[in-house]
C-alpha cells in the first residue's frame, strides 16, 4: 500500500531539461568542445559534478577547474529558470489528487538545493511538499538510490510504501533500487528508450493521472 509520493524535479515538475541543454552547450563551447543535444540526452539525471567530471574524462580542457564549470552551468540554469520557467502540464492538478488521497508528498532531485529553491519558488508550491532532499548532500547520485532513501526517511515512510514519478532511466534505476513503486513520465527524448519498461506505471503527461487510477495504486492493484 502506498502512503507516499516522491517527486523527481526536472523534468518532471519543470520542463528544465531544455535548460541544462542550452547552458552546457554554451558553457561547453566556451571550453572548445562542440556538445551535441545527444551528449545531452545521455546524461539526463545525472548529478551535475558528475556529468562534468563524465566530460571532462571524455574531452579534458584546459583552464576552468571542473568545480568552476559546474557553477557556471548551474548559474546558467538557475537564470532560465526565473526568466522562463514554467509548471509541466499536469503537475498542479497531480499534487491535488495526490493530497486528495491523503498522501505525503516528496522531492528527490539530483539538483543542488539552491535549484530546488528557485524551482519550487519560482512554481509557487513551496507549501506542496513535506520533505525535500537533493543528492547534493550524497556521495553519490542517481542511479545510486540514496537520494530516495533518505527522502523517505524524512517522510517518515519505508520506501516500499512510496511511488515515485520520474523522467529519466537514470532516476527510474534510483528509484527502483530503492525498492519503491516507479511511475515514467518520460522526457520527449527519451519516449521510445526500451529501458523505462521496468518502471510499474508509465503516463505520456501528468495530465493523464486520475483519481481512481492513483486509488488503485494506493491500494495495491
Amino acid at each position: 500500500m502506498l502512503t507516499a509520493v516522491i517527486f523527481d524535479m526536472d523534468g518532471v515538475l519543470i520542463d528544465s531539461e531544455p535548460f541544462w541543454q542550452r547552458a552546457q552547450m554554451a558553457v561547453f563551447s566556451e571550453l572548445g568542445h562542440f556538445h551535441t543535444e545527444e551528449d545531452c540526452n545521455s546524461t539526463i539525471g545525472v548529478r551535475i559534478d558528475q556529468l562534468v567530471a563524465h566530460w571532462y574524462r571524455l574531452r579534458p580542457w584546459s583552464g576552468p577547474t571542473q568545480e568552476e564549470v559546474v557553477q557556471r552551468i548551474l548559474d546558467q540554469v538557475i537564470a532560465l529558470i526565473l526568466q522562463e520557467g514554467q509548471a509541466k502540464e499536469g503537475v498542479l492538478a497531480a499534487l491535488t489528487l495526490i493530497e486528495a488521497q491523503g498522501l505525503k508528498i516528496g522531492l528527490a532531485t539530483s539538483s543542488p538545493f539552491n535549484m530546488v529553491e528557485a524551482v519550487l519558488g519560482k512554481l509557487g508550491i513551496q507549501d506542496r511538499f513535506m520533505a525535500v532532499h537533493s543528492a547534493e548532500v550524497e556521495r553519490f547520485g542517481k542511479p545510486h538510490p540514496d537520494v530516495y532513501i533518505h527522502a523517505a526517511e524524512k517522510l517518515g515512510v519505508e520506501p516500499v510504501h512510496c511511488l515515485a514519478i520520474e523522467d529519466s532511466f537514470t532516476g527510474l534505476l534510483a528509484a527502483k533500487a530503492a525498492s519503491m513503486q516507479a511511475l515514467i513520465v518520460p522526457d520527449p527524448a527519451l519516449i521510445n528508450d526500451p529501458r523505462l519498461a521496468i518502471a510499474d506505471h508509465r503516463l505520456d503527461c501528468l495530465s493523464e493521472l486520475d483519481a481512481g487510477q492513483l486509488a488503485c495504486w494506493v491500494a495495491g492493484k
